[in-house]
């Protein structure tokens, strides 16, 4: 159940975990164009569940997952740190492919629409 704090919680985690993707977060895992699409909070904030999506082969795919995956302690603190929250929610990490999805099936339509198909 969301409440409306977890969703500003929810907002919030997202933006900053964008910026520690495009500032901080220095690792060779880390490959290919990453977004966050979604954050989920729990209603008391304990646990966040961020849906991430990575636009690049299978291996940059798992080999981020597994970096940020790593990295969580530091991201966790990181993150408590910059949004002032009393407790710093546990985070996990799952992989969206929506985007990566919604590219394949334009790059169909556009076939589709030249003749090629």
């Amino acid at each position: 159940m969301s409440t409306p704090r977890s969703v500003k919680v929810s907002q919030q985690l997202k933006r900053e975990m964008a910026d520690m993707l495009r500032r901080d977060l220095k690792d060779e895992r880390i490959s290919g164009i990453v977004s966050i699409t979604d954050v989920e909070c729990t209603g008391d904030c304990r646990n966040a569940k961020f849906f991430i999506s990575v636009f690049g082969d299978e291996a940059a795919q798992r080999g981020t997952v597994e970096a940020l995956t790593d990295l969580a302690g530091y991201i966790r603190g990181e993150l408590c740190r910059r949004l002032s929250l009393r407790f710093a929610p546990e985070i996990s990490f799952k992989l969206d492919n929506s985007l990566e999805r919604g590219a394949h099936v334009s790059a169909l339509i556009s076939k589709i629409s030249r003749g090629e198909i």
